[in-house]
């Protein structure tokens, strides 16, 4: 089957690291494909839209291409594209799994906790794109960071940078964002970390709750849960979707 990957608020394809190639080497029946949504990465001349659905409607053209029913993995932001997604076109997914996300189901104050607002206020306003990305993996990792991750960030910033109005408008974007009321057709798991010092994982239960889909809890690891501890993210979709199964039903 084919997956695509779809990172968060102001994050491009290269955010992921080296997850999709673990992701390749665990499952090597299955392709996975990464994409940047407007204003990041290789599509950092376009400017972001405004509402999670125009981002969508970016992403079915964008990937028209691969082969459909495709599996969607969003991290954050990325999760409500793949969420709006999955409920709007159905027959274009076969697997969902949202990542640290929310949507208008939970309050203000959970989707983005008050101990952070002050914090990313200065993000928004840092000029040293360096320090930024610093501040940004302080706070969306648990994990020690290492020299080469933070070096890595911020040599993506410098190479390809994001626009402040864009982080604006992905950030109006997201906290506007509600899903249908309704429950996805296809096999779909949320995942959350109750380290999570950027979002409450209680924004997940909701959606799960709202989704009538399972919840997967990491006890400790931060918003960045693929940065964080990418093998327990692996075998969550390994235990969900298991390739074996999901061959013999094919085949069988």
């Amino acid at each position: 089957m084919d997956w695509l990957l779809l990172r968060g608020l102001a994050r491009e394809s290269a955010h992921w690291g080296d997850w999709p190639a673990q992701l390749r080497m665990a499952r090597p029946e299955d392709r996975f494909h990464t994409l940047d949504l407007p204003g990041t990465g290789l599509a950092q001349h376009l400017r972001s839209p405004t509402c999670i659905a125009g981002m969508r409607q970016f992403a079915e053209r964008a990937t028209r291409q691969l082969p459909r029913p495709l599996g969607l993995i969003g991290l954050s932001l990325g999760g409500m594209v793949a969420l709006d997604w999955a409920l709007h076109r159905p027959q274009d997914c076969a697997s969902l799994v949202l990542i640290s996300s929310s949507s208008g189901l939970s309050s203000p104050w959970l989707r983005l906790r008050p101990a952070q607002w002050a914090r990313v206020t200065r993000m928004l306003t840092q000029a040293d794109s360096d320090r930024r990305e610093q501040s940004i993996l302080a706070l969306t990792s648990n994990r020690p960071v290492t020299t080469a991750v933070t070096e890595q960030w911020q040599s993506i910033q410098r190479e390809r940078p994001v626009r402040r109005t864009d982080v604006i408008r992905q950030l109006y974007a997201a906290s506007r964002y509600k899903a249908p009321p309704q429950v996805p057709l296809m096999p779909t798991l949320v995942l959350a970390s109750r380290g999570d010092r950027l979002t409450d994982w209680r924004c997940s239960r909701d959606l799960a709750e709202a989704l009538e889909c399972p919840l997967e809890v990491h006890p400790g690891a931060g918003h960045d849960l693929p940065l964080d501890d990418p093998q327990w993210l692996i075998a969550q979709l390994n235990s969900y979707f298991p390739v074996d199964q999901r061959f013999q039903a094919v085949t069988g």
